[in-house]
């Protein structure tokens, strides 16, 4: 079940008037600061049954709401209906002898239903731009001729949208300093109380502050900051044509309570923008990286997430050129503990140890103790497993030196389509205080590989069961069939067969990196 859309209660309570907002099943919702002058029990949270008189209870039990009368503490009123979206019903108390304010509520109460809706509206995105568009639109419908909103950006510039004909905004950048030279708008951006209306002479209105459809003379203006949180969001300009329709001291306090739900809408937008741009930046750190191809050999590497919206997971590798003091190539492919981002954060700081431990690659050993004991702090509770290939071409003939941490053991695919498991094991990183494991070394002819994969591809699970394990015969026998490929085509085929296994259905992260000796290298000494 849908929970109710929010109701802008503080809204609500500053009409003047006697109006009481009820949903559906009639609770009240939202009432005004001086409805409980009529009906006294009145409460949000209450149901109107509970405190109010017969014949508005039911009016708003009707299928279709109409005005009603009757009387309330001995005086007559009219209850007039006003459709809120939601399906919540705004009934506004009259009475029968306050004719001569009739046409000043039913204005209250299109101020009062535009205000409700704007902050529905408002928050409704969180695309800065977006907001900033409909914020100038709203206000030019509903409170002036033209509206121009000014947002301090940082550096030396001002962003500046400005209403337009067509609901299509206008947008400007200004130099920082002229704000400060418009009267009121300076303080406004400040987040200082707004300079009355009256005070700002029309005529001393910047070209760049007047949208292009708007046109000169103009008449009259009201600027008033946008409230956000903690700092101003920027500044609310209104326009209007004729100087005889100056803004009323009504009228500004509407602007300012449209203002302070339109700083908030944009504050929100603002806030929401900085930390995307701050997950970016951090998830570049974070991604894979592209892997080239190397004069020596041939490197590729695939990956994929747990859920398909997700960038980054546990599972990770990197390539460190012309690591430890003989120059080779360190290829790292580990899995972390758990999914999503906590564990990819944990996988970035074993990736950023493992470059900067990168000299002390001649020993695979040293470099995987060290990261062990990296990884045992008390506020770390997860471990990884790891793969580490040295790459190095001797004579033209490729070999790898090969260390395992509790990873599954690279595959040796060789020219004839025989596949070989590299005799490498060892312990997990970041589990116990002692660490060991045991090195191999592996040469590859011309066109045989070495991969190295995660245990998210082996352990998959699908099938036309769904639930049977891809499992380690059937990863040999797909990898055995990339006989001659080159590296990057052995990655897609794998990738590819795992991916149809298990389809759309729940699975681990999976990474893959192949290996690969090309085969213009010399056959001299080849297996």
């Amino acid at each position: 079940m849908k929970s109710p859309r929010p109701v802008d209660e503080a809204a609500w309570r500053s009409v003047p008037h006697p109006v009481v907002v009820v949903d559906r099943s009639g609770v009240v919702r939202a009432l005004s600061a001086i409805t409980p002058s009529v009906l006294a029990d009145a409460a949000i949270g209450r149901r109107l049954a509970d405190f109010a008189p017969s014949w508005l209870v039911t009016a708003h039990d009707e299928a279709v709401h109409r005005a009603a009368t009757g009387e309330l503490n001995g005086r007559r009123f009219e209850a007039r209906p006003t459709a809120l979206p939601g399906g919540d019903i705004a009934w506004w108390l009259i009475a029968e002898a306050d004719g001569s304010l009739r046409e000043a509520l039913t204005q209250e109460q299109e101020r009062a239903t535009f205000l409700d809706n704007a902050s529905a509206v408002l928050m409704a995105s969180l695309n800065f731009e977006r907001c900033t568009e409909a914020v100038v639109q709203m206000a030019a419908r509903h409170l002036a001729d033209a509206a121009v909103v000014v947002a301090l950006e940082s550096g030396d510039r001002v962003r500046v949208a400005c209403s337009g004909p067509d609901d299509v905004a206008e947008h400007r950048d200004v130099d920082a300093a002229q704000p400060a030279e418009v009267a009121g708008l300076g303080e406004a951006l400040r987040g200082f109380p707004p300079v009355p209306s009256r005070w700002i002479d029309p005529a001393t209105m910047p070209d760049w502050l007047i949208p292009g459809h708007f046109g000169r003379p103009v008449g009259s203006v009201l600027i008033t900051a946008l409230p956000g949180h903690g700092v101003p969001a920027g500044a609310l300009v209104l326009l209007r044509r004729d100087s005889r329709t100056a803004f009323s001291d009504r009228e500004e306090l509407y602007a300012r309570l449209f203002a302070a739900r339109a700083g908030a809408a944009l504050s929100a937008a603002r806030l929401y923008a900085e930390q995307s741009a701050i997950t970016r930046t951090l998830m570049r750190e974070l991604l894979p990286p592209q892997l080239d191809r190397f004069d020596d050999f041939e490197l590729a590497g695939g990956y994929r997430a747990s859920e398909d919206h997700q960038l980054v997971g546990g599972d990770f590798y990197d390539v460190h050129r012309d690591a430890g003091p003989n120059g080779e190539t360190l290829v790292v492919l580990g899995d972390v503990c758990g999914k999503g981002l906590e564990a990819a954060v944990l996988s970035g700081k074993i990736r950023n140890t493992v470059q900067a431990l990168a000299p002390l690659a001649d020993h695979h050993e040293r470099v995987l103790t060290l990261l062990n004991s990296a990884l045992l702090t008390p506020t770390n509770s997860r471990f990884a497993t790891l793969v580490l290939a040295s790459i190095a071409d001797h004579d033209g003939r490729l070999t790898l030196r090969l260390t395992c941490a509790g990873h599954p053991a690279p595959l040796i695919l060789r020219r004839n389509g025989t596949v070989e498991q590299a005799d490498t094991r060892g312990m997990l990183v970041g589990a116990l205080p002692q660490f060991h494991a045991r090195s191999t070394e592996v040469a590859l002819a011309p066109g045989e590989t070495c991969l190295l994969y995660t245990d998210g591809l082996s352990e998959a699970r699908g099938g036309p069961l769904g639930s049977e394990m891809f499992g380690d015969e059937r990863l040999i026998d797909a990898l055995a069939g990339c006989a001659g490929l080159p590296a990057e085509a052995v990655v897609e085929r794998m990738m590819m067969l795992a991916t149809q296994w298990v389809t759309d259905r729940v699975h681990d992260d999976m990474a893959v990196v192949a290996i690969t000796a090309p085969r213009h290298t010399s056959s001299a000494g080849a297996t």
